[in-house]
C-alpha cells in the first residue's frame, strides 16, 4: 500500500470516528469583541455564513475524484490533512482533533565569542487560508485550542507585554501589560488562561563549549545561570493577571517554561538536568506540590502526555528494530507499559488511539524524521510531512512543530 492510499484510507477512518471539537475560550472572547465592531453587518454575514456552511459541508472533487477541494479554512472538519511532499510545510497539516498550528526555526546570534542567543522565526497558519505565513514579529508564540487566536511576545526577551494575536488578519487584538519580563506562554487545555514565565534576562542564551566528539566544538544552551523568576497566571478574558516567585532549582538551562497541568489547578517545569522528562508541580501561588494522580508518570520531554480520554501517557523512545522507532505507552495512573507504538517521538494525540510523532524515513541510515499519523495496535505510520533535514546555514536549527487543538 503507498502514501497515498494510507491516507486516503486514515480519512475514512478519521471521518467515522471523530466530531468535530468545541472552539476555544479565548477565540471566542476576541470574536465577540470582533462582533461588537461588526454589529452593523450582522444580517449579512448571518447570511454569507449559511452559504458557506452549505458549500464547506458538500466536497467538491475533480474530475478524477481524488482530491478533497473544500475551503483549507475548515479547520474543525476532523479530517486528515497531509502533505508528505512538503517540508517545512506551506499547506495545513492536521489530524482528528491535532493540528500543526505553527512551527519555527531558531537561529544563534553570536553576541561575543563565546555568548549567543538564539532567535526563533515563525511560520503561523492563517486558518482562512489553511498556509502557513511567516511572521518575523514574535520571539515565542503559544497557539490557544481552536487554532483562531495566538499569545505573542515582541522580539526582545524578556517581553514586558503579551499580545493577542488574531491569526486570521495578522493584527493584534489586545495587549497585556505585565509587572515583569516574560519569556515563555502556554495556554491552559481550555484557553481561559496562560501562564507566562517570567525571567530577568534573555531565556535563549548560548555558550560556545566543547563538542561530544574530540577536537570540536558548538553551542550549547548556557548553563550556570539562575534567570528565571517565577510565573504569571493570566486570564484571558479580562486581561489580569497574579505573579508567583519560583526560581530555578537547577541551572543546566537557561529557559525552563511553565505549563498547565490537564486540569489547569497546577502548573509545572521540567526539573533540568534531572531525571529524563522529570517534573516539579506547583500551585497557582508557586508553592510546591504534588502532581495529579494521572500526571505523576508523564515525561515534560514527550509534547503529546495524556490520551483526550486521560486513560493513556505517551512516553519516550524504547527500542529501535529494522530502522523504525518505538515509543512506549503507559497506564498514567501506575506508570506500567500498556504498548509500544511507532514513533521515535510523540508530539500530539488525534484521538484516544492515535497520535503524530516524528519517524525516521524507512530505510534511512541518519535520522531523517519526518511527521506521521501512528496507531496504537499497528505498525503503520502514515506520512503527513516531508523529511525534515538540517539546514544548509551553520547556526540555525531545523523546523519545530507547534500542534494545538482544533
Amino acid at each position: 500500500m503507498n502514501a497515498e492510499e494510507l491516507v486516503r484510507e486514515a480519512l475514512r477512518e478519521q471521518a467515522a470516528e471523530q466530531g468535530p471539537p468545541a472552539p476555544g475560550f479565548a477565540d471566542r472572547v476576541l470574536a465577540v469583541r470582533r462582533r461588537r465592531r461588526a454589529r452593523r453587518l450582522v444580517s449579512a454575514a448571518v447570511v454569507a455564513a449559511a452559504v458557506v456552511a452549505v458549500v464547506a459541508g458538500v466536497p467538491l472533487l475533480d474530475e478524477g475524484g481524488k482530491h478533497d477541494v473544500r475551503p483549507a479554512g475548515v479547520l474543525n472538519s476532523g479530517d486528515v490533512k497531509a502533505h508528505p511532499d512538503q517540508s517545512p510545510p506551506r499547506d495545513l497539516i492536521a489530524a482528528g482533533r491535532s493540528a500543526l498550528a505553527a512551527y519555527y526555526t531558531t537561529g544563534i546570534v553570536r553576541r561575543s565569542a563565546e555568548r549567543a542567543v538564539g532567535l526563533r522565526t515563525y511560520w503561523l497558519l492563517n486558518p482562512g487560508t489553511g498556509r502557513y505565513e511567516k511572521d518575523t514579529r514574535w520571539s515565542y508564540v503559544a497557539v490557544a485550542p481552536g487554532l483562531r487566536t495566538a499569545a505573542v511576545l515582541e522580539r526582545t526577551l524578556p517581553a514586558a507585554r503579551i499580545g493577542l494575536l488574531d491569526l486570521a488578519t495578522g493584527e493584534v487584538e489586545r495587549w497585556i501589560p505585565v509587572d515583569r519580563g516574560v519569556g515563555g506562554l502556554a495556554f491552559s487545555s481550555d484557553g481561559r488562561k496562560l501562564v507566562a514565565t517570567t525571567y530577568d534576562d534573555s531565556p535563549d542564551q548560548y555558550e560556545w563549549r566543547v563538542g561530544p566528539k574530540p577536537g570540536t566544538s558548538t553551542w550549547f544552551p548556557r548553563s550556570g545561570v539562575r534567570i528565571r523568576t517565577g510565573f504569571e497566571v493570566v486570564d484571558v478574558a479580562s486581561g489580569k493577571g497574579s505573579w508567583a516567585g519560583v526560581s530555578a532549582d537547577r541551572v543546566e538551562n537557561s529557559r525552563e517554561d511553565f505549563a498547565f497541568s490537564r486540569d489547569g489547578a497546577l502548573v509545572f517545569a521540567m526539573i533540568v538536568g534531572g531525571r529524563d522528562g522529570m517534573e516539579q508541580f506547583y500551585d497557582l501561588r508557586g508553592r510546591e506540590a504534588a502532581a495529579p494522580a494521572n500526571e505523576r508518570y508523564l515525561r515534560s520531554d514527550v509534547g503529546a502526555r495524556l490520551s483526550p480520554d486521560g486513560r493513556l501517557a505517551a512516553w519516550g523512545l524504547v527500542r529501535e528494530r529494522h530502522g523504525a522507532s518505538y515509543s512506549a505507552i503507559r497506564d498514567p495512573l501506575t506508570g506500567r507499559r500498556l504498548a509500544e507504538v511507532r514513533g521515535a517521538e510523540l508530539l500530539a494525540w488525534v484521538d484516544d488511539k492515535r497520535l503524530i510523532a516524528w519517524e525516521r524515513v524507512p530505510g534511512s541510515t541518519s535520522y531523517r524524521p519526518r511527521l506521521v499519523l501512528v496507531t496504537i495496535g499497528s505498525d503503520n505510520a502514515v506520512p503527513l510531512s516531508g523529511v525534515r533535514e538540517q539546514p544548509a546555514e551553520m547556526f540555525r536549527q531545523p523546523w519545530t512543530p507547534v500542534f494545538a487543538e482544533r
